[in-house]
């Protein structure tokens, strides 16, 4: 009985996610933040340097993950908030971890499904792969773990204002990119680098993506996969409690 509660409740959450696949995937906040931002920071990063591309496809694979499950989430509340169709949703037989859920599912379907080109381009140009299963595995947790990260940098301030919410969530997610190691290795950080890297579960799937095309990571690769899981897990269990708190004043 209790299991298929459950089932019914994760139908309802894909059903939601089906729901912000048709209508957010095109929308322009999703289009800049999502591709085209991390498309020109690896471009501004790559040119003129003489890097070998096993060095580079890491990065670029980090940052692709990252931006990406990271574009959908912020809009959808605010985006419906305004809209009043979040009234709607709160009124239907749902709990609001169903309606989350299915945010969750529709970025991190978005993330997941773009990371495949950085991976494809470098199978095309030679770069070997020499643990695809930790990188698939990588990709997905990472990609969970970064939607659920979205969802949280939706939830306050309770406005209808997707703007407001995508400057707030840009004031987070650039300091990141650039403190986890996609740049600068991690063992060429001083130590106070390092120690601000490790808040940042952006450093844990490039650790990750390095040891799968690499062959070498900084960190053991079970504390990346545990860390990875760990992050995720409070990320959304956090951003669920706190929608649940300022969810009245969004309606």
């Amino acid at each position: 009985m209790e299991s298929s509660l459950y089932l019914e409740q994760f139908k309802r959450s894909f059903a939601i996610a089906k729901k912000n696949i048709r209508i957010y995937y095109s929308k322009g906040p999703v289009i800049i933040f999502g591709l085209l931002v991390p498309f020109f920071l690896f471009l501004s990063f790559y040119i003129g340097r003489n890097m070998p591309a096993e060095a580079l496809i890491p990065g670029l694979l980090g940052m692709t993950a990252f931006f990406t499950a990271t574009s959908v989430g912020p809009v959808i509340v605010p985006w419906e908030a305004r809209a009043k169709t979040l009234e709607r949703l709160v009124s239907s037989p749902v709990s609001l971890w169903t309606i989350f859920m299915g945010d969750v599912l529709s970025s991190f379907l978005f993330g997941a499904l773009v990371s495949v080109f950085p991976v494809t381009a470098g199978l095309f140009i030679g770069v070997e792969v020499s643990n695809p299963l930790i990188l698939g595995l990588g990709i997905v947790l990472a990609t969970f773990c970064f939607a659920s990260l979205s969802i949280l940098l939706s939830a306050y301030p309770p406005t209808d204002t997707p703007a407001s919410v995508m400057m707030l969530s840009s004031m987070i997610k650039f300091p990141l990119v650039f403190i986890s190691g996609i740049f600068i290795p991690i063992e060429e950080l001083p130590d106070w680098g390092k120690t601000i890297s490790s808040i940042s579960p952006l450093t844990y799937f490039t650790d990750l993506a390095r040891y799968s095309v690499q062959g070498n990571s900084y960190y053991p690769v079970e504390l990346d996969v545990i860390v990875l899981s760990a992050f995720a897990i409070l990320f959304l269990v956090t951003a669920v409690k706190i929608h649940e708190r300022t969810m009245q004043k969004r309606l």
